[in-house]
């Protein structure tokens, strides 16, 4: 069956591991029949959440108008949604959290996204696996809260240099993600 995926992506950097392997997954995805739309979080205008708990009052998901007010419309129409990065200091980069602690505003506004399959794709410089425990454990507990399904993790260590992700099969696992769905 044919599903509607958004990927939100959070590397500001276009030719890094985290994208091959975004690329990679979209790719199959499409190959495999889902239409996948997009979303850039570094290249996008998304501040922070100010807990002002006006979500949706103004019919945009947010008050403070920033794209955010483009991937929550997104969300709410598709079936599974991926986010893929690169660890940033042991953590979710800044370019993807706000739209992360954006989601808040579902759970303000009483909006029902349940239901919705999801899945991470992340990779690091380190070797220790643990290290991406700064991402994994956030990204699951947000799909916990909102009650999505966790449906896959690629998660890649020891890869930091543009073009590392090609000495892994890193890609290939990515790939391969776009067959849980």
């Amino acid at each position: 069956m044919s599903k509607k995926i958004v990927v939100i992506t959070g590397s500001p950097r276009k030719n890094g591991n985290s994208f091959a392997m975004t690329d990679a997954f979209i790719k199959a995805a499409e190959e495999k029949g889902h239409t996948v739309t997009r979303f850039d979080a570094a290249m996008k205008n998304v501040g922070g959440c100010h807990a002002c708990e006006t979500c949706f009052k103004t019919g945009k998901a947010c008050s403070f108008d920033d794209d955010f007010n483009d991937v929550a419309p997104a969300i709410m129409e598709v079936d599974a949604v991926v986010f893929t990065m690169p660890v940033y200091w042991y953590s979710i980069p800044a370019q993807v959290k706000g739209v992360i602690d954006k989601l808040f505003s579902f759970c303000v506004a009483g909006k029902d996204v349940a239901g919705k399959e999801c899945a991470l794709v992340t990779c690091c410089e380190e070797d220790d696996m643990s290290v991406m425990d700064g991402v994994r454990i956030p990204i699951e507990r947000s799909a916990a809260l909102l009650k999505w399904k966790m449906v896959g993790e690629v998660l890649v260590p020891g890869v930091l240099n543009a073009g590392d992700i090609e000495k892994t099969d890193g890609c290939s696992q990515a790939a391969a993600l776009a067959e849980k769905f």
